[in-house]
Parts: C-alpha cells; sequence; structure tokens
C-alpha cells in the first residue's frame, strides 16, 4: 500500500482469490479508480450500479455524500439470476482513492474501455479532471487538480513523465529504469516532487514488458483532506 502523497491517499494493489472480495462496505467523500491487470472483477453498488471490470476497463466511482458497494471475484448475479459462471483464476487489481475538490454530492459511477492501442508504448489519460488532459481523459473525476496515466511497454521502450508538483510512479507489471533513479520491480513505487521530463524505460529481461500507472498531480494534500473516507 502507498499512501498520502500529493492528492493521492491510497495506492493498494490486490490479489484476490476465486469466491473472495470485499463484502459490502461503505466510503464518502472519495474518487475510487479501479484498474484490472488480469482477471475480472464484479462490481455492485448501493446506487443500483453493476457490473464485471476487466483488463483494460476503467472504473471511476465517486463516493460523495456516502455510497456502500462490494466488489468480488466472482459470478456477476442480479437476485437470484446468475449473469457469468464463477471464475477460475485470481484477479489482480490497483485500486487508487483521491481527494475530491468539494465534500459531499451525489455519488457517481463511470467506466470506458480504453483500446490496447491507446496504452502501447505511450500515456493514455486513464481519468482525470486536468484542464489539460479534457479531451483525453477516459474518464472524468472531481479533482481539477490530478490525473492517472497508464502506459504498456514492450522490453526496451520507453515514456516521458509529465512536469508537475507530484508524481507517483506504480510498477504493477515487470520491471522498469527510472532516470536518475535506477530499477524499479514489480511492486514498486516512487514519488517525485518538482520534476519532470525523466524517462521510464521498461527492462529486457522480461518478455512482456512492463506496465505503469502514473498519477501526475498539481497540489498537495492538506489534514483537511483525511476525511472519513
Amino acid at each position: 500500500m502507498n499512501t498520502h502523497f500529493g492528492r493521492l491517499l491510497v495506492n493498494n494493489d490486490d490479489r484476490i482469490a476465486p469466491g473472495s472480495g470485499f463484502d459490502t462496505h461503505g466510503h464518502r467523500d472519495m474518487e475510487i479508480i479501479t484498474w484490472v491487470l488480469s482477471g475480472s472483477l464484479v462490481h455492485q453498488d448501493s446506487e443500483g450500479h453493476s457490473g464485471i471490470i476487466y483488463p483494460g476497463l476503467a472504473q471511476r466511482m465517486s463516493a460523495g455524500s456516502g455510497i456502500l458497494h462490494s466488489e468480488r471475484n466472482d459470478g456477476w448475479r442480479d437476485g437470484s439470476i446468475q449473469h457469468s459462471d464463477p471464475p477460475t483464476e485470481p484477479v489482480h487489481l490497483v485500486q487508487m482513492w483521491v481527494v475530491p475538490d468539494s465534500t459531499g454530492g451525489d455519488p457517481g459511477y463511470d467506466q470506458r474501455e480504453i483500446e490496447h492501442g491507446e496504452l502501447e508504448n505511450r500515456f493514455a489519460v486513464v481519468a482525470g479532471g486536468l484542464r489539460a488532459h479534457a479531451d483525453r481523459a477516459a474518464i472524468r473525476i472531481r479533482n481539477d487538480t490530478s490525473a492517472l496515466l497508464a502506459a504498456r511497454l514492450q522490453p526496451g521502450r520507453s515514456v516521458q513523465l509529465p512536469d508537475a508538483p507530484y508524481l507517483h510512479l506504480y510498477v504493477p507489471v515487470g520491471s522498469v529504469d527510472l532516470e536518475g533513479c535506477g530499477e524499479l520491480s514489480t511492486g514498486d513505487a516512487a514519488r517525485l516532487t518538482a520534476t519532470g521530463g525523466r524517462r521510464v524505460t521498461a527492462g529486457t529481461d522480461c518478455t512482456d514488458g512492463a506496465e505503469i500507472l502514473v498519477w501526475e498531480m498539481h497540489a498537495g494534500m492538506t489534514m483537511l483532506d483525511v476525511r472519513g473516507h
């Protein structure tokens, strides 16, 4: 778990066994983005949203004044109706919590599919509220100072980090070399302040390359931001 940096409150890397997951629980005043790397995750919430999240499908849940939800590596059920078969493989996901610009408001939900070509050896804007990314963000979040970027790098290929007061780089798959810092392996993170322009290069020792998640943040967090989420 990586916590409390810039506007990013939580960065959780989870692996959930078949038939397991997080039973119904509540959140408030938080933007929650889920990115699945392998397998699939069933989401259901108190606002009537339900569905299956899989690799390439970004999901955002705005907790607003309060929402209840569950997330399970299970078959999707609607009451007594079974919509999909129970899975046999674990699901690997990264879930990130970002502080919204204001408290309260109605809960919200969105999900968008991002084509593999948009991620291959370049950054795609998975979610964000930055004006600079207004035409690129797949999902809009209630935070106008932050954006989540993702890239899938083939071995030896690289991308350049954006300029921002706060950058959070996470490597959920593979290994990379961060210019000026060295190697980051699977599960490693780097927190950069007042820097940008560094190159991130996928290692050549992994035939499948690497996947990276980067939060570009133009504001930090105050104690008032750490609310009951």
